[in-house]
């Protein structure tokens, strides 16, 4: 992997670029992707990936340590998704990251992105998995509506 997520570059760049990559990937898995989406909770997930299955996955991302270590409320998004994954840059120490029981791995550039652990899976029950899809089609469906309407 090269890229904007290499080295050198600011935080927000870092942030894009690994956001791209981990998005990119679920929609090569043939996933549909929302990103900053708002939750129930308040808390927003950087991505949010839902498979043709119904089953949702999110992604916190990481542009580095200081942003992780700043972080605690990832352990928040677990009661939204069957599974969740952390998406860091190359060059970020993933043994800082929680462990396998917790959550999955993936490291990410603007370009391409590879799970380097998959996330264990904990389904949602039926009337969470059914709010969580309808609020993530209700952002698609008006992020889309305002891009084409600018009124909105």
């Amino acid at each position: 992997m090269s890229g904007a997520a290499d080295g050198g570059d600011s935080v927000p760049e870092i942030t894009r670029a690994v956001t791209r990559g981990a998005a990119r990937l679920f929609e090569d898995l043939g996933c549909a992707v929302v990103t900053e989406l708002t939750l129930a909770n308040g808390r927003r997930a950087d991505v949010a990936a839902l498979a043709a299955d119904g089953r949702i996955t999110m992604v916190e991302v990481k542009s580095g340590v200081p942003d992780f270590r700043s972080d605690a409320k990832w352990s928040e998004y677990l009661e939204f998704c069957d599974s969740l994954y952390f998406a860091v840059a190359p060059t970020f120490p993933l043994d800082l990251l929680p462990d396998a029981a917790t959550c999955g791995v993936i490291v990410a550039d603007a370009w391409e992105a590879t799970i380097l652990r998959p996330a264990p899976v904990q389904l949602l029950a039926a009337a969470r998995r059914r709010a969580m899809t309808i609020r993530i089609a209700r952002v698609a469906a008006l992020r889309l509506r305002a891009f084409t309407d600018p009124r909105l």
